[in-house]
């Protein structure tokens, strides 16, 4: 997936419109699935990331669309309630992935 592709992709799922700012998000959201996927970077970002580019749109528009509200345990106002999950990326998202492992001497 190119990055013209994401930035779209999450345009679609959150109300940013500002590239630099998808942009940051993105990067983002690629150094902590790179450290999910890849925990010993044996590997560059960039190929790590060469098959998880809708997931790292997923997670960009998840920090985007969850700003303001970071590290919010629970919170209700009128009605309203939000709550997120602990961690850094929800597992919705990160069951997406999976990590490389290999054998150490």
């Amino acid at each position: 997936m190119t990055e013209v592709e994401k930035i779209a992709l999450v345009k679609a799922m959150s109300d940013e419109t500002n590239d630099d700012t998808i942009r940051a998000f993105l990067s983002l959201a690629g150094e902590t699935i790179y450290h999910y996927v890849d925990p010993f970077q044996k590997t560059t970002m960039e190929k790590a990331l060469e098959t998880c580019g809708s997931t790292q749109a997923k997670a960009a528009a998840y920090y985007l669309n969850k700003r303001g509200w970071d590290f919010e345990g629970g919170h209700s106002e009128n009605g309203v309630n939000r709550s997120y999950e602990s961690g850094d990326l929800p597992s919705s998202i990160l069951r997406e992935l999976v990590p490389k492992c290999g054998v150490t001497s």
